[in-house]
């Protein structure tokens, strides 16, 4: 049974990813006001201008980008496919979360789902796909392992 945890965990992450693209799916508007006041509220030299002069004018681009990104890395983590990459990516799209739109929560209990992302995309990098994944199959390109 031990074996399958980093099957159930990669799993479970996948359905963590799905759940955020899944909120934008039917339309990304709500996510303006959050990305235009997270550049005035973010403390970090340089990426506050960059939110502001960068990210808030264009934040439509920015906000279908991270909705693409959180479908491939839900998918490919629910399937067991290119799990190890996945997970690079869904390590880069929390910590973009975590230091932008983490800044914006005032609740300090409320700002950690932000850090656990990081953290569990980490977790996916180390122990891959685990015994339970389509890529175990020897028909999946060697990319796609």
């Amino acid at each position: 049974m031990t074996a399958v945890w980093p099957s159930l965990f990669r799993f479970t992450v996948g359905v963590y990813w799905l759940y955020f693209a899944s909120t934008k799916w039917q339309g990304v508007d709500w996510v303006k006001g959050l990305l235009q006041s997270a550049g005035p509220q973010n403390p970090i030299p340089g990426l506050h201008e960059l939110l502001i002069q960068v990210v808030a004018p264009n934040w439509f681009f920015f906000a279908v980008a991270q909705t693409v990104g959180e479908t491939v890395v839900a998918f490919l983590l629910l399937l067991g496919l290119a799990t190890r990459w996945a997970g690079i990516l869904g390590l880069l799209l929390a910590t973009g979360l975590a230091v932008t739109v983490g800044f914006e929560v005032k609740d300090d209990g409320f700002r950690w789902l932000y850090y656990l992302g990081v953290l569990v995309n980490a977790q996916v990098i180390v122990s891959g796909p685990g015994p339970v994944a389509v890529s175990r199959f020897s028909w999946v390109p060697a990319y796609l392992r």
